[in-house]
């Protein structure tokens, strides 16, 4: 019999990561066509951050509108426990792990919780040979980078790719998927990650606090800009004619230039996607693909999890343990 109450992280006013609350809440029930998910572990995520400030990184025309109280978290892996009407695809003990509800807020993951609801349609299988942490670990940064590489850029084999903010979420998964694609890596971070970003298969390592990317490389096929900023469009130096400059975070891109180089800036917002879940764990099933963990934080110390994003030089992701 499933409690009538449960642990979750609310956010009743925006400011910094003391304003995650740990509270006790009722256990939320699957409606029509969703499932309720016992959650093992959840991720953080930019969004869950920009969130808890009210999105202040945002320019004030485009931000959303949160309703408050608010529990972040849209990244979760965890155990069917319930099936709303309509849901013949999952069974309870099925062990899943999927995007929720992005990129909805007010009707969001609602991830940093015990139990949490999930369209059956934004999860997948959890792969058999990696734990909820680790599951937990790919889904919004797994996704973004799949959907980045696979529909907007279409990425063929032999293309050289470079990724900016290769040891971070999107931009380690994108360095791998890349190279599972048969394309050649050119990955952009730090020096401290040098070694593990070469384990994850990339064929050159520039060091960003030592070296400028724009005198160093030159003919890129695709560039994967994870960091944005004002200056992303020094990317556009090293980007061959036909190519593309693909944001994932705002940044300065300069189009009117970038047109008249022949470089298209392609890119677009990451989404619930089930079969792309179901995609990137046969991936991790083949050893192909592997999700890194920069920190583990418990529930309750959601804050303490915020406080180290905030901190930056991230290596793989941050992920809370729920159960």
């Amino acid at each position: 019999m499933l409690p009538s109450t449960m642990h979750a992280i609310r956010l009743h006013a925006f400011g910094g990561p003391e304003q995650l609350a740990y509270e006790e809440v009722p256990v939320p029930e699957p409606g029509p066509g969703d499932v309720l998910v016992r959650v093992h572990a959840a991720c953080l995520n930019p969004p869950d951050w920009y969130a808890r400030t009210g999105f202040t990184a945002i320019p004030a025309e485009l931000r959303p509108v949160l309703p408050l109280p608010y529990t972040p978290g849209s990244d979760v892996s965890g155990v069917v426990v319930a099936v709303g009407g309509g849901v013949t695809e999952w069974q309870a003990g099925d062990e899943v792990f999927g995007l929720v509800r992005f990129p909805a807020l007010g009707d969001g993951g609602r991830g940093y919780a015990e139990y949490t609801t999930s369209p059956a349609g934004h999860l997948a299988r959890k792969p058999a040979g990696i734990d909820h942490l680790q599951a937990a670990a790919v889904p919004m940064a797994g996704l973004t980078a799949y959907q980045f590489l696979f529909e907007h850029i279409g990425l063929r084999p032999g293309r050289t790719v470079l990724v900016n903010g290769a040891a971070g979420g999107v931009g380690h998964f994108a360095v791998q998927l890349a190279k599972a694609h048969g394309a050649r890596v050119v990955a952009v971070a730090s020096g401290r990650h040098e070694e593990f970003l070469r384990s994850l298969g990339a064929d050159r390592f520039i060091d960003y606090t030592t070296t400028e990317v724009e005198t160093a490389v030159a003919d890129v096929d695709h560039v994967v800009d994870t960091v944005g900023g004002p200056d992303g469009h020094r990317f556009l130096s090293v980007v061959k004619r036909g190519g593309t400059v693909s944001p994932v975070f705002l940044g300065d891109y300069d189009p009117d230039r970038a047109a008249a180089l022949g470089i298209t800036l392609r890119g677009g917002q990451v989404r619930s996607d089930g079969a792309g879940m179901a995609a990137l764990a046969a991936l991790i099933d083949a050893g192909r693909l592997r999700p890194a963990i920069d920190s583990v934080f418990p529930l309750a110390e959601a804050g303490q999890a915020h406080a180290r994003a905030a901190q930056g030089h991230i290596q793989g992701k941050i992920v809370l343990k729920v159960v």
